[in-house]
């Protein structure tokens, strides 16, 4: 899809302030789920009670052994749904192994966090595989005792053909935002992975679209699964969605004083190309706003530095490119603005997923030129 096909129209979408009608009740409370005791006081002591929609629908099944397809926005409780089930089997056969593909490193450090969280005193080991990282000390973690490999698909296929990882050790596959390691090209490398595991392996697919493509690979990788979807719209309801009109010269004066805004608190930027978030970043910090920036070009280090000072307050605007859109969970956003076009519809909505997550109100703002 070229820049100028989507419809700007589409860019604008008053969030609901009114509560929703059909208002979500779980089936369960977490204490419901048939798990072990200790992972359930780890659950409660997170404050955990009631399930999402997707961990209401999906655990029960994975805990049974089902091959499942989620279809779920991002930021609905999946790496949870998924989780929480598998750390149970691992607590019931310690020897079982679990590999998690996802499509960025980045969302690969994020599960990780997550499963060590809930695993806390279990001794339930990872190791994160991931490209644009030294391959050496991940080589060595596989070579100690683990329960969970979490990694990229091009970065696990280098894995399995210098012998270092053995897929008929694994029984359990996840396949996280599949959606988008279709995007991204990997679908070679993911088809190369699930022809190397047992037959009879337990399977679980998320993505947050159902394409053609998509149903070929549900059809190609899972046994009778159970559907699940929890997809209720393209965009949350919880982001107020609208277009600034700029003239192109004064696009970076309009930027410059929208984030002078209180409002303002914590923004991502998004940008089309590397070069141009870099520059873009650099400007604002000339600007005197407390801004980085993530894009391809940066080195893992670097790029995780950026997203925890974001995350933890200390700068107030991360201007990124679409590698940084999928995935990415970051408390209180309070606005996205789309500096650059997306690409694509499917780009949109993903980039302005970073805002309006859980029950918490979001701003999206498109510039048009």
């Amino acid at each position: 899809m070229r820049f100028d096909r989507i419809d700007p129209n589409k860019f604008i979408n008053k969030a609901v302030i009114t509560e929703e009608i059909e208002h979500f009740v779980p089936e369960h409370k977490f204490s419901d789920f048939k798990i072990d005791e200790a992972l359930k006081k780890t659950i409660s002591a997170k404050g955990y009670v009631d399930p999402t929609p997707i961990q209401d629908r999906a655990i029960a099944h994975v805990l049974e052994g089902r091959d499942v397809v989620g279809i779920a926005n991002t930021g609905t409780g999946k790496t949870a749904a998924f989780l929480i089930p598998l750390l149970n089997k691992i607590r019931h056969s310690p020897k079982e192994r679990v590999l998690i593909l996802v499509p960025t490193r980045e969302l690969a450090l994020q599960i990780d966090e997550e499963l060590k969280g809930f695993a806390r005193g279990m001794h339930i080991y990872s190791v994160c595989t991931v490209g644009g990282m030294n391959i050496n000390p991940q080589i060595a973690g596989l070579r100690r005792s683990y329960n969970f490999v979490i990694g990229t698909p091009g970065r696990v296929k280098d894995l399995i053909e210098r012998r270092s990882l053995r897929l008929s050790d694994f029984r359990t596959v996840v396949l996280d935002e599949a959606d988008r390691m279709l995007d991204m090209g990997f679908v070679n490398d993911m088809r190369f992975v699930m022809k190397g595991m047992a037959e009879d392996r337990h399977t679980l697919f998320f993505s947050a679209t159902l394409s053609s493509e998509i149903e070929k690979l549900i059809g190609e990788f899972l046994r009778e699964p159970v559907r699940i979807s929890v997809k209720t719209r393209d965009t949350s309801k919880n982001v107020d969605q609208d277009i600034v009109k700029v003239s192109g010269g004064a696009k970076l004066d309009v930027l410059h004083d929208l984030l002078n805004k209180n409002e303002f608190s914590k923004v991502i930027v998004f940008g089309r190309t590397k070069h141009g978030v870099e520059k873009l970043s650099k400007e604002l910090v000339k600007r005197g706003f407390k801004a980085d920036s993530i894009h391809g070009n940066k080195t893992h280090g670097k790029r995780q530095r950026a997203l925890s000072s974001f995350k933890a307050g200390h700068v107030q605007v991360l201007v990124a490119t679409d590698v940084a859109a999928r995935g990415l969970d970051i408390a209180d956003v309070s606005h996205v603005i789309n500096y650059d076009l997306p690409a694509t519809y499917d780009d949109y909505v993903h980039r302005i997923g970073r805002t309006g997550r859980g029950e918490k109100k979001g701003v999206a703002l498109t510039f048009i030129e």
